[in-house]
């Protein structure tokens, strides 16, 4: 298994736009970048982290641990799925509370305000460049990263099928959210209609149908640019944050979608 986890290399010139400094993990981390599986994996809120420059965002450590943070078990699920399916998994490092890479740049969220019932202060009144160095160093990088593989497979002709892998949390904003998994598409089906109707298979499942998250173009950014705009097959998958919260749940919800996707990638070619 190959690892990718660069760290930032900047000049010690004492650019203050920075906003990583040498050293700092990089936006992004890819595993298995030549993986044998048609299936590309990603995960926009694998990670946690905060920029030391940023400090703690005026959040407690108990915030930035939740789910505001990130999608909590997104990245367990994610890394045993790809291991299991040798295939490639692209997985960003940061917060999305930093910048939320599944979201359009344009997007009111993308840097967010406030996350359910957080108020983050230290994206309050930030300066153009300010916004700029999260764009530059932290979502571009990463989309750019994913670009690049999808770009080197469509030339060397392979068949690639892009998942992302979500999380979500049982309520919110004191509304439950009751499906164990949600199955998420925009304008091109084909791949979703498979994977609901494997998944509903199972009647002790409650699968969202574009729930608890549908796929828009002004509220989602990975799928419809990657996905739709290449003409991949594709989906989402959102996996209830209470079921994947320790290692035990993240493997057996990897397990059971690596059965899945492989059953769902070999009907694709009737479809």
């Amino acid at each position: 298994m190959s690892t990718i986890q660069t760290t930032t290399m900047h000049s010690s010139g004492g650019d203050a736009t920075r906003l990583l400094a040498a050293g700092e993990p990089a936006a992004l981390t890819v595993e298995r970048e030549d993986g044998g599986s048609d299936f590309v994996f990603a995960c926009d809120h694998a990670g946690h982290l905060i920029p030391r420059a940023l400090g703690s965002l005026g959040l407690s450590e108990t915030e930035l641990s939740s789910h505001v943070a990130w999608d909590i078990g997104a990245a367990g699920v994610a890394r045993v799925l790809a291991e299991r399916l040798d295939a490639t998994l692209v997985m960003q490092n940061y917060s999305q509370l930093v910048i939320d890479c599944n979201r359009p740049l344009t997007a009111d969220d993308s840097i967010p305000g406030r996350s359910e019932w957080v108020q983050i202060e230290g994206n309050e009144h930030l300066l153009p460049e300010q916004i700029e160095a999260r764009q530059s160093e932290i979502f571009a990088p990463y989309h750019d990263g994913l670009n690049a593989i999808l770009d080197r497979r469509q030339r060397d002709r392979r068949r690639t099928v892009l998942i992302t892998i979500a999380s979500f949390t049982p309520t919110y904003r004191s509304s439950e959210r009751p499906w164990q998994i949600g199955v998420a598409y925009g304008n091109d089906s084909r791949l979703a209609a498979i994977v609901l109707k494997l998944l509903r298979r199972d009647e002790r499942l409650l699968v969202g149908d574009n729930e608890p998250y549908p796929i828009e173009d002004a509220v989602a950014y990975t799928l419809p640019q990657h996905g739709e705009a290449r003409n991949l097959a594709h989906v989402g998958l959102l996996i209830r944050q209470d079921l994947i919260a320790d290692e035990t749940g993240q493997k057996t919800w990897a397990g059971r979608f690596a059965s899945l996707l492989k059953q769902a990638g070999g009907m694709l070619d009737s479809h």
